[in-house]
């Protein structure tokens, strides 16, 4: 897939990783708007604190990003402080940059310093490679316990012109809302200012990134950037709602491979929780539900056993009657007014195979909803994390 005009990337391996590419490069020779979100974990990586004070110092402006596998570079001090800007000061002096214009970003094993000499001596040929089309090569080279990449793309109209978006993603385990191991870089050919970019990615990203879980768990490293190189050439003042929509899109479907992709999993439910007094409580219920090992292990199972998704929302803090509770799984009622519905297991049973699975809680005390995506858990995911540092 070609990027969005005025985007290059590669990915290559830096020996990092013993076998696999562990070093993406994303390039706008001429420049790029920017924004970001990150990880609200109290433990941020060396690369989310250093971008995060780069984007501020230049106001949203960047030109390239470089993004390592195999080391998260988390938890590491000054050490791993100094090897990040080390990285940083080599990309910007082969680009002819300055260092803040440099995007750092890093994914793997927590509590390990990162081995920059590899990467700045890997630097000259990630930048050899450079292409338009470059998206494959980097959507392998940032996976790490991922089954495989995740790219998609939209296209929009912008004050009359046709825009494109292209976003690419890795994730599969540590994926929770609040930025659910994850990062996605999204580009854009459309002539956007940080400003406009840093709320557009804020509503695309609380119904996407924000709206999905796997383990519970919250990385330390969790980012999501999107990029504008204006190449093209809409007015400043255009509308933005179909470039919103598209925006929305892209990061929905990146977070829904995430999910599909957790790790082990065989199914995702699509958990609508509605008819809440408030958000607050929506997200309490939904949250309590989605992260629930009873619920997800019943998901893996295929076993529509309600008792447990009640028994999560009981659980949740939201307010709620429970004489006004219903739940639906697909177009089939399982509860009724706090009570069991009357229906065909082998109906339900047969919503609960599917690969999606449409889950809707209605607590009947209000207006408003939530949507959270939320995988299954298996044999597989621990397999995979016992085994993640051999």
């Amino acid at each position: 897939m070609r990027l969005p005009k005025g985007f290059l990337a590669s990915g290559i391996r830096a020996g990092i990783r013993k076998k696999r590419p562990d070093l993406g490069l994303i390039v706008a020779p001429d420049g790029a708007n920017a924004a970001a979100v990150f990880t609200k974990n109290r433990f941020q990586a060396a690369p989310v604190t250093l971008s995060k004070n780069a984007l501020r110092k230049t106001g949203g402006k960047l030109k390239a990003v470089v993004v390592n596998a195999g080391c998260a570079n988390a938890v590491t001090g000054k050490a791993g402080h100094d090897a990040a800007r080390r990285v940083r000061a080599r990309a910007a002096e082969l680009l002819q940059c300055s260092d803040e214009q440099i995007f750092v970003a890093s994914t793997g094993v927590i509590g390990v310093v990162l081995p920059d000499q590899k990467l700045r001596e890997a630097l000259p040929d990630a930048i050899t490679r450079l292409s338009a089309g470059g998206t494959d090569a980097l959507s392998h080279a940032i996976l790490t316990t991922d089954v495989g990449p995740k790219v998609t793309h939209a296209a929009f109209t912008l004050g009359g012109k046709r825009g494109r978006i292209v976003g690419v993603a890795k994730g599969a385990g540590m994926i929770h809302p609040n930025m659910a191991t994850m990062l996605g870089f999204v580009m854009t050919d459309a002539a956007l200012d940080p400003t406009t970019l840093k709320v557009a990615l804020a509503t695309a990203v609380n119904q996407s990134f924000n709206a999905i879980s796997v383990d519970g768990d919250t990385s330390t490293n969790d980012t999501v950037l999107v990029m504008a190189s204006g190449k093209l050439g809409n007015a400043s003042h255009a509308d933005t709602t179909d470039f919103q929509r598209a925006l929305d899109t892209v990061c929905r479907d990146l977070a829904w491979m995430i999910v599909r992709d957790g790790e082990g999993a065989t199914r995702v439910m699509e958990l609508t929780v509605r008819g809440a007094r408030t958000e607050r409580d929506a997200k309490l219920a939904a949250h309590a539900v989605a992260t629930s090992p009873l619920v997800k292990t019943a998901l893996h199972g295929g076993d529509p056993n309600w008792g447990r998704i009640l028994a999560a929302l009981g659980r949740s803090g939201a307010r709620f009657n429970v004489r006004r509770v219903s739940l639906f799984a697909g177009k089939v009622q399982l509860v009724t007014n706090g009570e069991p519905a009357v229906y065909r297991e082998k109906d339900a049973a047969k919503v609960f195979s599917r690969e999606r699975v449409p889950i809707v809680l209605d607590l009947g005390g209000g207006n408003a909803t939530t949507v959270v995506l939320a995988s299954d858990l298996g044999h597989d995911y621990i397999s995979i994390n016992a085994d993640y540092r051999s």
